[in-house]
C-alpha cells in the first residue's frame, strides 16, 4: 500500500535541478505553503543551486544520492534534462520517495516502462507534470467534448509556431541531444503531443517527417505528423522552433459534426472561434477562459500541484500517474520511428 502523508503535517518537497522549470515549481510551494514545505534543492551547476537555496532558503546538495541519503524530503521533483529522469526517478522510488517528473516524462519507450515499474515495485506515486491539462481553456475544451457537443470530430489541426535560437541549444550542453533532450516534439512540443489524446481521444496511426532546417543540433527544430484517431477523425500537428522573430503560436483547431472551435494564443490561452449548434451555459465562460501570458508554460503548475497534494494525502486520485504519462510518450516514440522509417506506425506499440 502507498504510504498516506497525515492531512496535519507538511509534505516536505524537494527540487532537482535548478533552471528555469524549477522556478514554476518553487512558485507552487509558496501558494501551497500551508501543504508544502520545500526543504531541499540539488543541482550540479553551483551557480543554480546557490541561487535556488539563496531564494527559498532550502538546504543544498550538488548530488542527487547526497540528498536522498541526507534529506527527509516526502516528494522529489526532477526538474532536469529529460533523458535523466528515468535513472533519477528509479533511485528515489529505490529509496522510498515519491516522485513529481517534468515532461517528457524520459525519452525512450523501455525506460519509461522502468519508471512505471518501479514505482509499482516501491508503492510510492509517480507524478508526470501536464500542467497545460488545467489552463481554463483546455479545461472549457474538453467538458464542452466530453458532453458530445462537437458530435462527431472530423478533423483536427494542431500548430506550435515558437522560436529557439542557436544561442538556446548553446546555453548548455545536454539542449538540442537525443540523449538528454529530444527535439521540437520530444521537449518543446510535449504538451501539445498529450492533448492529441487527452482531448481528442486514443490515436489509432501516425505518420511524422521530422527536419533539422536550421539548428546546429543533433535533434529536429521542425516536425510534421499526419494522424489518425480510432475515433476516425484524422489530423495534422506542425511544429517549428523557427518563427520569426518570436514565438507566435500554440494552437489547436476542431472541426465536428455539430460545433467548430480555435483556441489559439501563444500558448492556447485564448478563443479565437466558437460556434456550436447547441447552446450551452458554457458559451457564456468562453471569454472569462481566455488569459494573457508571458510564458508558453501556461498557469498550470499551481493547480496540478493541489491534485498531487490530494493524492498523497489521501484525498483524490493522481491525474497524470506513470501510466498516463506512457499515453503521451508512446505517441512521441512512434512519431519518431515513423519519421526515421519513413512509414506509417500504429498504435499502441505493445500490445
Amino acid at each position: 500500500m502507498v504510504p498516506i502523508i497525515p492531512v496535519e503535517r507538511r509534505i516536505k518537497l524537494a527540487i532537482v535541478g535548478c533552471g528555469r522549470i524549477a522556478q514554476r515549481h518553487i512558485d507552487a510551494t509558496r501558494h501551497h505553503a500551508d501543504d508544502i514545505q520545500l526543504v531541499a534543492v540539488c543541482d550540479t551547476d553551483t551557480q543554480a543551486r546557490e541561487r535556488a537555496a539563496t531564494d527559498t532558503g532550502a538546504e543544498r546538495y550538488a548530488e542527487l544520492a547526497d540528498l536522498l541519503a541526507r534529506s527527509d524530503a516526502d516528494v522529489i521533483a526532477l526538474c532536469t534534462p529529460s533523458g535523466l529522469h528515468p535513472a533519477e526517478a528509479i533511485r528515489c522510488a529505490e529509496a522510498g520517495r515519491h516522485v513529481v517528473t517534468e515532461k517528457p516524462m524520459a525519452t525512450h519507450w523501455r525506460d519509461g516502462k522502468r519508471m512505471v515499474t518501479a514505482f509499482d515495485r516501491a508503492d510510492r506515486r509517480l507524478f508526470v507534470v501536464k500542467q497545460n491539462r488545467h489552463n481554463p481553456t483546455l479545461q472549457l475544451l474538453r467538458r464542452t467534448l466530453h458532453k458530445g457537443r462537437f458530435g462527431r470530430l472530423y478533423l483536427v489541426q494542431v500548430n506550435v509556431f515558437w522560436t529557439r535560437p542557436q544561442s538556446y541549444y548553446d546555453s548548455s550542453p545536454w539542449r538540442g541531444t537525443w540523449e538528454f533532450d529530444g527535439g521540437a516534439l520530444m521537449n518543446q512540443a510535449s504538451h501539445y503531443v498529450d492533448l492529441l489524446d487527452w482531448l481528442v481521444g486514443p490515436v489509432k496511426s501516425v505518420q511524422a517527417m521530422t527536419g533539422t532546417l536550421a539548428r546546429r543540433i543533433e535533434v529536429e527544430d521542425t516536425a510534421v505528423m499526419n494522424l489518425e484517431w480510432r475515433s476516425g477523425a484524422l489530423g495534422t500537428m506542425a511544429v517549428t522552433m523557427l518563427t520569426y522573430p518570436e514565438n507566435l503560436e500554440g494552437s489547436i483547431t476542431l472541426l465536428g459534426e455539430k460545433g467548430t472551435a480555435r483556441l489559439g494564443g501563444v500558448a492556447v490561452n485564448r478563443f479565437d472561434h466558437w460556434e456550436l449548434a447547441d447552446a450551452d451555459p458554457d458559451d457564456d465562460l468562453v471569454e472569462q477562459a481566455n488569459y494573457q501570458t508571458q510564458s508558453v508554460y501556461g498557469q498550470g503548475h499551481l493547480p496540478y500541484y493541489e491534485n498531487v497534494i490530494a493524492t498523497l494525502k489521501g484525498r483524490a486520485d493522481a491525474e497524470t500517474d506513470g501510466r498516463e504519462g506512457l499515453r503521451s510518450l508512446e505517441l512521441l516514440i512512434a512519431a519518431y520511428l515513423s519519421a526515421r522509417d519513413g512509414r506509417k506506425v500504429s498504435l499502441p506499440l505493445e500490445y
